[in-house]
């Protein structure tokens, strides 16, 4: 499949990655994209940037080295009901939310609690992608999380960074595997990203593809390919088109 879009991505913003805004969508768009995403981590991640970062997206361009840029953020998951660090006035100036569990913000609890808190964020309009819901520190109901994102139409990531060697994310792989089985009872459809947080990473979702092809997952489940296969999920992208 065409893979033409990125949109879990981090600049210097985020406290933890290493390059700008214009140099992450330059490397985009060298790798052949059409759409690039940038979300840095909303305020409970440790040494990120304050709430009022999010609040200007407005001045950033929508075009920037002939490719679409979307402005979102990766939430925190704070709690087993699924709140978020973003208040929601900061959430509906975004152009789309990723959410995720991090170790620094959230506590892991059973199986239960932590289905729960992805439940939760997946209900909140302001979401539309569940960041790599992969990791065995947080254990989860694949099946429940599979069928809540199918029912509130929001997009489960693979995320090619949890599937490094050398990530800290455990087990990551196996928990795709079971993840995706599960996506397609429901047909419930994803998205590749890199999680890149150095320009050379955008775009590199191969990780992600390798075991798309060997579980033999549905292409028609997968937003990678096509603006039209996204729109659907991500409504403000309408007008930047």
């Amino acid at each position: 499949m065409n893979d033409i879009m990125d949109l879990h991505t981090h600049t210097i913003a985020s406290g933890h990655a290493y390059n700008t805004l214009y140099e992450m969508a330059k490397s985009a768009s060298e790798k052949g994209l059409t759409l690039f995403g940038s979300t840095d981590h909303a305020p409970k991640m440790p040494g990120t940037c304050n709430e009022f970062y999010f609040i200007n997206f407005r001045v950033i361009p929508r075009k920037l080295f002939g490719i679409n840029i979307l402005m979102g953020a990766e939430l925190n998951i704070l709690d087993y009901k699924g709140r978020v660090d973003l208040r929601r006035g900061l959430l509906e100036r975004l152009d789309y939310g990723v959410a995720s569990i991090h170790e620094p913000c959230f506590k892991s609890g059973t199986v239960s609690e932590n289905t729960s808190a992805y439940v939760g964020a997946i209900e909140n309009p302001s979401i539309h992608i569940i960041g790599h819901p992969d990791d065995n520190r947080f254990p989860i109901d694949h099946d429940t999380l599979a069928a809540a994102a199918a029912t509130n139409h929001t997009l489960l990531e693979v995320n090619a960074s949890s599937l490094h060697p050398l990530s800290v994310r455990e087990n990551a792989k196996e928990n795709y595997i079971s993840l995706l089985e599960r996506c397609k009872h429901y047909k419930t459809s994803i998205i590749l990203n890199s999680d890149a947080h150095v320009a050379e990473d955008v775009g590199n979702h191969k990780r992600a593809w390798d075991l798309i092809a060997e579980v033999d997952f549905p292409q028609e489940l997968i937003v990678n390919g096509s603006l039209d296969r996204i729109l659907p999920f991500i409504p403000k992208l309408e007008a930047y088109l």
